[in-house]
This record gives C-alpha cells, sequence and structure tokens, in this order.
C-alpha cells in the first residue's frame, strides 16, 4: 500500500538513520520507509547491537523501541547520551507506553521525541524530518564552533588572549607545549609570570595606549623574548602581540619557538612500525603516515582516498581451522593489500582484528573504487577455502572506500566515519562486495559564504 503524500516532503538525503526494534514487523515497516524517504537505514534488534553500531557509524538520528528484551530502550539512551561519540545523536522512542510518567523518563535520559505505537507512518516521517532539520541547524553552529576550535588547537604556534592587565584569560594547547603545563594552569598566570619586569612593564605600556588613545595605530610585529617555563627554565622564543579586532581591553599573543633543538627521538623511531603478524604497517604507523599525508592533502588540493576492508565472517573461519589457520589467513590478505600500496604516498595496515585499511594519495574516487575492486577480487582469487561462510566457499572481504578533498576545516574523523559506514554498507548488500562514497565536504564553501556577507 502506497505511503500518504504528505511523507514524500524531500528528507535530507544523506541521512542516516538506525532503527532499532525486537519486532520484525516493525522493523521492515520502518526500514522500508525510511529506505523510500532515501535516508540510508541500519537496524538492530537488540540494545546492545544498537551501541555497537550507533559508536561505529554515528547514526544522524535514532529510532529507538523502549520495550525489548534484554537492555531495554531507556538504558541503551542512557549509554548513548554518555558516551562521547554518541551524545549528540537524536533518539525518538516509540512505545505503546504513552502514559505521562514513561514519556517524562524518555525525555530526561535525553530523547528528543516520543512516538505512541501503533505507528502512523505520516507522522513518524514528519517527526524525523523535524528532527534532521534541527539537528542540522544544531550542527552547523557546533561544526562552525568546532572548526574554529580545531584551527587554534591545532596550531603550532603557542596563542594566548591576554588582558589589558597583563593576565592570560586564554591559552592554546602549544602554549602548554612550550612552556610545560596546561593550558589551564597558564590561564591563572600574567605576563609577569612569564617576562622579565622590563618587558612586562612595556606591553603593559603599549596595553595602556591601545585603551587611552583612539588614534594610536599599533603595528604588529615579533619580538624576541625569554619566557619562563613552568618548571622556572627560561626559553627563548617570538612573541607577537596585537589587539584584538574591536576589542581594546583583549590582545592576542602569539609563541614561536625559535630555540632550534633537535627532539629526542621521533615517535617513528620509538615505537615499532610493523605489525608483527603480517609485517605490512601496524596502527600507529598508519595514523602518523595519514596525518603526513591529509596535510599534504590540504596544501596540494588532491583527493585523498581511504579503504577500509573487512574479512567476511573471520571468527566462523578462526572456529573452524584455528587461530594458526587465522593468521596465516591474515597474512595471505595482508600480502594482497601490501601488493596494491607501491607508492611511497600508498600505505596498507592492519588496524585491529581482521580489519585493515589503505591509504592512497592523490586518488580520484572512480580510481579508488577501481583499486578496492582489484584487491577484493585478488582476495577472492586466493582461494582460501572458508566451508562455513554463507558468502562464498573461499575467504573473501567487504571494503568501504571514501574519497575526499580536505581543507584546513576539515577532520579526518569524517573520512574513517563515510569509509566505516560505506564498508557497513557493503555488508549489509551481502559481503564479498565494494561500495564507494565521496567524503567531500563544503565547509570551505560554508566559510566563504560566512565571509563574503
Amino acid at each position: 500500500m502506497p505511503l500518504p503524500a504528505i511523507i514524500n516532503a524531500a528528507p535530507r538525503r544523506d541521512a542516516a538513520i538506525l532503527i532499532v526494534d525486537d519486532a520484525p514487523a516493525n522493523l521492515g515497516m520502518l526500514r522500508k520507509m525510511m529506505t523510500q524517504q532515501g535516508y540510508q537505514t541500519f537496524v538492530a534488534t537488540t540494545g546492545e547491537r544498537a551501541l555497537s553500531i550507533a559508536r561505529r557509524v554515528h547514526p544522524d538520528l535514532i529510532l529507538l523501541d523502549v520495550v525489548m528484551p534484554g537492555m531495554d530502550g531507556l538504558e541503551t539512551c542512557r549509554q548513548l547520551k554518555q558516551h562521547p561519540g554518541t551524545q549528540r545523536i537524536p533518539v525518538i522512542f516509540m512505545s505503546a507506553r504513552a502514559e505521562t510518567d514513561d514519556v517524562v523518563a524518555g525525555f530526561d535520559i535525553g530523547a528528543v521525541d516520543y512516538i505512541s505505537k501503533p505507528l502512523r507512518m505520516a507522522e513518524v516521517c514528519a517527526r524525523v524530518r523535524a528532527q534532521l532539520q534541527i539537528r542540522t541547524t544544531s550542527d552547523s553552529q557546533h561544526e562552525q564552533a568546532q572548526r574554529l576550535r580545531t584551527i587554534v588547537d591545532s596550531m603550532a604556534e603557542g596563542l594566548l588572549i591576554i588582558e589589558g592587565s597583563g593576565r592570560i584569560q586564554y591559552a592554546n594547547p602549544a602554549c602548554g607545549r612550550y612552556l610545560g603545563c596546561s593550558p589551564e594552569a597558564l590561564e591563572k598566570k600574567t605576563l609577569g609570570d612569564l617576562l622579565t619586569p622590563q618587558v612586562t612593564q612595556e606591553y603593559l605600556n603599549y596595553f595602556a595606549r591601545c585603551a587611552t588613545e583612539p588614534e594610536f595605530a599599533p603595528q604588529p610585529g615579533a619580538r624576541e623574548v625569554v619566557i619562563r617555563q613552568c618548571d622556572g627554565s627560561l626559553r627563548a622564543m617570538d612573541l607577537t602581540l596585537a589587539p584584538m579586532a574591536m576589542h581594546e581591553t583583549l590582545f592576542i599573543g602569539l609563541l614561536h619557538d625559535i630555540t632550534h633543538h633537535k627532539q629526542s627521538e621521533t615517535a617513528l623511531q620509538r615505537a615499532a612500525l610493523l605489525d608483527p603478524l603480517t609485517k605490512i604497517a601496524n596502527r600507529r604507523h598508519f595514523d602518523i603516515f595519514l596525518d603526513m599525508e591529509w596535510q599534504r592533502a590540504i596544501r596540494s588540493g588532491e583527493p585523498l582516498s581511504l579503504v577500509v576492508l573487512d574479512v567476511d565472517h573471520f571468527k566462523l573461519y578462526n572456529d573452524t581451522f584455528g587461530h594458526p589457520a587465522g593468521d596465516a589467513a591474515l597474512q595471505s590478505v595482508a600480502a594482497v593489500l601490501q601488493a596494491h600500496a607501491p607508492r611511497a604516498t600508498d600505505m596498507a595496515a592492519r588496524y585491529g582484528g581482521e580489519e585493515f585499511v589503505l591509504l592512497f594519495a592523490e586518488t580520484s574516487p572512480a580510481d579508488a573504487a577501481a583499486l578496492a575492486e582489484a584487491i577484493r577480487a585478488d582476495v577472492e582469487a586466493l582461494h582460501l577455502p572458508h566451508p562455513r561462510s554463507s558468502t562464498s566457499d573461499s575467504i573473501t572481504v567487504s571494503i568501504g572506500v571514501a574519497t575526499m578533498i580536505p581543507t584546513q576545516l576539515d577532520h579526518v574523523e569524517r573520512l574513517f566515519i563515510a569509509a566505516d559506514r560505506a564498508m557497513y554498507t557493503a555488508k549489509e548488500a551481502g559481503r564479498n562486495r565494494v561500495e564507494h562514497v565521496d567524503a567531500s565536504s563544503s565547509a570551505w564553501d560554508a566559510v566563504k559564504a560566512l565571509v563574503m556577507r
């Protein structure tokens, strides 16, 4: 039976919705309806499974049944709101228990809405659209604030916000690293705690002129100073101070290290670079490499492609043949991956258990999808017998691919989430396949639009 016309209003097309209900009829009906609306859907029949999926794919909204065996909807929602990765996901409860106390309990735990059963499909769609629109607005504001904070927190230079009295109001993490204490500890200090009395007085005089002489137009410039670190030792640094725009009582200070001391050892020299079982890169090595390639992609404007790969039904394989055979299978899969990462800008790594990742710099979405398909086919061509697999009589892999051209306003987590979602979709669609998404964002366009208002 077709859904009412009111349901067909344009939804947020890229939204992902997790539906949690232990009743197959409800689950199937809701999933069909949400899919017809253009949403990407994930399903779970237990609270435990819902938590696992939510922490992995970060859905945009969760439709959650209240009454379920084992962990009920209220406890599931409580744990979602306690986890930093899922606490901002809006939850809509669905329940036949519509008494005031039940509804109030749902809102108290953190739900954004409560739909009574039996479900009215038009109402469900309308409430889902409304909550996604609210989340879009909230996310936009939150993301703008987070982007600005990410920029400040990731700066190599130390940044201070200083009051006209000389009191330090804010310090970014780089200041803490430079001076050997937390930013919070620095925010209890004054310029006089960091600089010599003579230099401190010169800056205080400068602050006073900015506040009392409207015609005074100071030009920002770097000055070499000796900074007293939190442990009392001295460190040579460049300090640049300038008034905050349209705020004569606050000043921005930038600290830049000019001692040029070499680090004792780099992180790569201290840590093992290879996974001991598969002899390809380990997770730590991959994360460091990804950060370098991410920054290079920001500078070059070239696409960066991430492949997330999971061996299908690997637990059953281990249970059937034992862990030594499982280890050998992982080594064979790793060898295939390594063969497909020949460039200095490519890397294959074991990311944990039976999960692998590959990074391809300067690789378009089409090329990345083709590489992933070649990897899938080569793993299948190993013909490693897997009699208990419901997918194939030999070992196979499910692959998610995400490509984006990152900017200073993007975060690498976006690329990982997109690739993880694509891999999960590949599993949902039957495994032994490749799913690809374009993870590019409009963050830079949004900033330009704000600047040009």
